[in-house]
């Protein structure tokens, strides 16, 4: 076996082995010093560990096909579930980003996590169809970087106005990062951002990266995950996810592929969820591309991220009301009175329509 990987056996109806990098292989691990608890976990992680001496304090900063990677005082942990957790999916149940119990046997190279922290905010997305669960893809996240890839045609804000909902619906802040700038003309360029700014609000910041070797745009990036600030970036796969943080990180640390020209989509080539420590900045978690982000359950992250129409909703005079066609809709005599654009108003119609088909499908009963 290499020095570089060592094999743990993985429960499950194949008991198939799973080969693990060593963790003295990592690189660009954030250490523990630098990962802040929140009082409420601080207060929590007190009960449970009174009077225990081998419990500690520890957060998740690597999983690789669902086994953690644990930082706490003593360094990088390689950590099991104990059977409390196992009951359930636990390789599902424990995120990047967790503050977890962590019990440290005196002599043993594993460590067992004992209990999740209440966390802080829950960046999630729902896997499957209609009755499928909630994934939670980083927890205790402050900020939600949306990747999108320039080109030359105009881009679809669907991705990014999803993406700022599932966001504000899961206590993050959201940006937009535009990468791969230097494949757009001005014209686009300048035509893609007025029109995230259109549906967002100006209050989101975006941020413009370009593939290149110039680094445009990266500083700026840097500047929205400042220490003690943990950021996510979402984006489909050849969004330039890996290139941005590679650009961020000074050093070719993340594997990058090329995308398919047909349809300008990526390969995955990021397999792990872990977090990677910005030199002079704070902690972003390199998520794998998410082809699909699915909106079941998130309808206050669409008040959060469209609050004048969800408000100007509440005068309309059917509760029913798609806000196209109906008499008496508030939000169409909001709309002429240029309380929003119509490209946010766009937005949230096609966001909203699919919710409610959504909540149809988990129960018939729900009306939105």
């Amino acid at each position: 076996m290499s020095k570089r990987a060592h094999t743990v056996r993985k429960k499950g109806a194949d008991r198939a082995d799973a080969v693990l990098p060593a963790l003295s292989s990592l690189s660009d691990i954030p250490e523990f010093s630098v990962l802040t608890p929140s009082e409420r976990q601080r207060s929590a992680f007190g009960e449970m560990a009174a009077g225990e001496s081998d419990l500690h304090m520890g957060c998740v900063v690597r999983l690789d096909r669902g086994y953690p990677a644990v930082a706490w005082e003593g360094g990088l942990v390689r950590a099991e579930f104990s059977a409390g957790l196992t009951k359930g999916d636990a390789d599902s149940r424990v995120a990047v980003g967790d503050w977890v119990v962590l019990r440290v046997p005196e002599g043993h190279d594993k460590a067992q996590i004992e209990a999740i922290l209440p966390r802080e905010s829950d960046v999630a997305r729902w896997r499957g169809r209609a009755r499928g669960e909630r994934q939670t893809l980083a927890a205790n996240v402050d900020i939600v970087l949306v990747a999108q890839a320039l080109g030359a045609r105009r881009i679809s804000v669907d991705r990014i106005a999803r993406s700022a909902v599932i966001a504000a619906d899961c206590g993050a802040h959201v940006a937009v990062v535009f990468t791969k700038a230097d494949r757009a003309e001005a014209d686009v360029l300048e035509a893609d951002v007025a029109l995230v700014r259109a549906v967002l609000g100006p209050e989101v910041p975006v941020v413009v990266t370009s593939s290149a070797r110039d680094r445009a745009g990266v500083e700026d990036v840097r500047a929205l995950v400042p220490r003690g600030t943990i950021a996510i970036v979402l984006g489909e796969s050849g969004a330039g996810k890996s290139t941005l943080l590679n650009a961020l990180l000074g050093h070719e640390a993340l594997e990058t592929g090329a995308v398919r020209a047909r349809d300008d989509k990526g390969r995955h080539t990021t397999v792990a969820r872990r977090m990677v420590a910005l030199p002079g900045g704070g902690v972003i978690v390199d998520e794998p591309g998410l082809r699909s982000l699915p909106l079941v359950g998130h309808e206050r992250g669409l008040r959060l991220v469209f609050p004048r129409i969800a408000e100007a909703a509440l005068g309309c005079r059917f509760r029913d009301c798609t806000h196209t066609h109906e008499p008496g809709c508030a939000v169409r005599v909001a709309l002429a009175e240029r309380e929003f654009t119509p490209e946010s108003l766009d937005a949230y119609l096609a966001l909203a329509t699919e919710m409610r088909e959504s909540a149809a499908s988990l129960d018939p009963d729900i009306v939105l």
